[in-house]
């Protein structure tokens, strides 16, 4: 099975080689396209649309089975203060598209502040933590989880549900 993922970044190509798991043949390719979406994406509509447009990005790059498409995003619940970090992947065969969300984490205030301000997460974060590229190593899930739920876990969670559809009988 050839697969494309939607983006160069190890830690997206890493969660969907373990939500695929092992199997003989399995080449699963970063593939560098744009999202079609704002570099920070805002509400989960817009953050699925960058997942959706990436996956068939993907998918449109080469000879693959199957496109991916993950992106994170900052979005609000109803009844729920403060602003959460969303995860979204989408998966694509070509004809049908099928999305599922990871896990979603409240920022504390001081993040959110800044990104409702027009930053990006991932330098917020980076200069919040003392950290460098948190967005390639354990992303703000692992710093908000205490390592509990690395980012590589959290976007594997996405992807996986995104997959269920293609792969299991339950639909």
């Amino acid at each position: 099975m050839f697969v494309g993922v939607g983006s160069t970044n190890p830690v997206k190509r890493s969660a969907t080689k373990a939500a695929i798991g092992e199997m003989p043949g399995l080449s699963v390719d970063a593939v560098d396209v744009d999202s079609g979406v704002p570099e920070q994406p805002r509400g989960h509509a817009q953050t699925v649309e960058g997942a959706i447009s990436r996956a068939r990005r993907a998918y449109d790059a080469g000879e693959f089975d199957l496109g991916v498409g993950i992106e994170g995003g900052i979005a609000e619940f109803d009844g729920v203060d403060g602003r959460f970090l969303v995860m979204w992947a989408a998966v694509t065969d070509g004809d049908r598209v099928e999305t599922a969300s990871g896990p979603a984490l409240r920022l504390p205030d001081a993040v959110a502040e800044r990104v409702d301000a027009g930053e990006e997460l991932g330098p917020v974060m980076d200069d919040a933590y003392g950290r460098e590229s948190v967005a390639t190593q354990e992303g703000a899930a692992g710093i908000l989880t205490g390592n509990v739920v690395s980012r590589t876990d959290a976007l594997e969670t996405a992807v996986a549900g995104a997959l269920g559809p293609f792969v299991t009988d339950a639909y």
